[in-house]
């Protein structure tokens, strides 16, 4: 797997995925919906952890600097 997430990706996808989480076990959203914004959350999480993102990967983007980022 080679990167293909940037910093500013990176942290986007932790801040938002974090926030999701957050929303999904507070927030007193519907029954199918906190579940549903837990998992995209952790998604987004661990994509920016890995610095990985599979569709990225399947359409050929990168935001990652040419420097190796």
């Amino acid at each position: 797997m080679k990167a293909n997430l940037g910093s500013a990706d990176r942290i986007i996808r932790f801040i938002l995925g974090l926030g999701l989480i957050a929303a999904g076990m507070i927030a007193a959203y519907p029954e199918p919906w906190n579940w549903i914004a837990m998992g995209v959350g952790a998604v987004l999480a661990i994509t920016a952890s890995i610095k990985f993102c599979p569709a990225y990967a399947i359409v050929g983007a990168s935001t990652c600097s040419s420097k190796g980022d």
